[in-house]
């Protein structure tokens, strides 16, 4: 168990990034032997932007391999537990006061997981207003850079200063759109939507949860109103394919010749490819591989994965008739509120599964909140509202 992959010993309290996010002075491996050691020649811009603003890196935490799986549990240097429970690093570094906060990647939903599962707030704000230059890419379209915290306060203070364009990222944002994303004058949401299928489809201890933040709001003069979430059940299949194909495309990169983890059988070049990602890839890693080779053959490009494009179309039009006549869309963050290592062990593509709930957030770009075992979803350049949702939950004292 390792929360820590490497860390700054003088700087206590700094900022802890995630293990996909490049640091000059620190290596970075995203969780997978191909890239254990490795050390990049330049900072991410997300880090560059943290050191202008006056903070301090103070280590890089433990991730699952390339940050797909469910909770760090598929990580090349041991899952982290808390007794039986997965937890995330980044999380358990903040709860426990070791770092301010955390910078992560949110491509399979798992900042916003452990966060509200593990007893903090993460935002993940909208698709293109915080630069990816400098992170190990993953999934292109839908991956974000995401803000962990223990308090709203110190999540607003660390993405307001990541958040702006910057020519270097391709998906970049113009400034004046990004500025929209910032923390500014309190919103005063009226409405809120609940995605009843989704929390039919979750555990009592995990509906529980999502009762408790529906009557804070309540109480709080905020109304929640149950709405046919049918269509955001589609998410998760439209997105697992997505998500593969460009991870395999993105990792093919990793082939033992310019970098990362080169194994020492082989004879032909052939060999050389294959052994080195046979030796070096997880399984969950490697099934993720597969899978998105095969939606890119020939045979399935047009029928599963200009499927998912055009599903991805018809998820994103629906969010945004949902949030037409609400503030924001409630729902769970997670089939149920604690995952085990037997959990993972049974089904060593659980993350899969459980992208059910997070999916919708990643497949449209959206902003989104998670806390206290559930998130909000709100559209485009909506934070403000989301804070302000979050706030209510955070003055309970939970």
């Amino acid at each position: 168990m390792k929360y820590y992959i490497s860390q700054n010993e003088a700087v206590q309290g700094g900022i802890v990034l995630d293990d996909v996010i490049l640091t000059k002075d620190l290596p970075t491996s995203a969780g997978s032997k191909m890239l254990d050691g490795y050390m990049s020649l330049f900072d991410a811009e997300v880090v560059n932007r943290l050191t202008a603003a006056g903070y301090a890196v103070s280590g890089k935490a433990n991730i699952g391999e390339m940050a797909i799986d469910l909770l760090g549990e598929s990580s090349y240097y041991g899952p982290v537990t808390d007794g039986d429970s997965l937890i995330g690093a980044s999380v358990a570094l903040v709860h426990e006061g070791k770092a301010y906060a955390a910078v992560g990647m949110d491509a399979n939903g798992t900042p916003r997981r452990a966060a509200a599962l593990g007893g903090g707030f993460c935002m993940k704000p909208t698709y293109g207003t915080v630069s990816r230059f400098g992170t190990v890419s993953l999934a292109c379209s839908g991956e974000t850079v995401t803000v962990t915290a223990a308090t709203l306060d110190a999540v607003k203070a660390v993405l307001d200063c990541l958040i702006g364009h910057d020519d270097k990222d391709g998906t970049s944002l113009p400034e004046e759109k990004c500025l929209l994303a910032k923390s500014g004058a309190p919103a005063t949401p009226k409405r809120v939507a609940l995605a009843k299928g989704l929390l039919e489809s979750t555990a009592p201890d995990m509906q529980e949860r999502v009762r408790f933040v529906r009557e804070t709001f309540a109480k709080n003069g905020v109304e929640v109103v149950e709405i046919d979430d049918s269509l955001l059940l589609t998410a998760k299949a439209a997105w697992n394919v997505l998500m593969s194909a460009e991870l395999c495309n993105n990792v093919s990169r990793y082939d033992g010749v310019k970098y990362g983890y080169r194994t020492q059988n082989y004879k032909t070049i052939d060999e050389l490819y294959t052994n080195s990602r046979t030796e070096a890839f997880g399984p969950l890693l490697k099934t993720a591989i597969l899978f998105g080779s095969e939606t890119l053959s020939t045979e399935n490009y047009m029928k599963v994965y200009d499927k998912a494009l055009r599903m991805r179309r018809v998820i994103s039009e629906r969010l945004c008739e949902i949030l037409s006549s609400f503030d924001a869309i409630l729902l769970p963050v997670a089939s149920k509120s604690a995952f085990t290592l037997a959990d993972t062990a049974a089904k060593y593509t659980l993350a899969y599964d459980e992208n059910l709930y997070t999916a919708p957030a990643s497949i449209s770009g959206l902003p989104a909140i998670a806390f206290g075992g559930v998130q909000l979803i709100g559209k485009a350049f909506s934070e403000n509202t989301l804070y302000a949702l979050a706030e209510l939950y955070e003055k309970e004292g939970k």
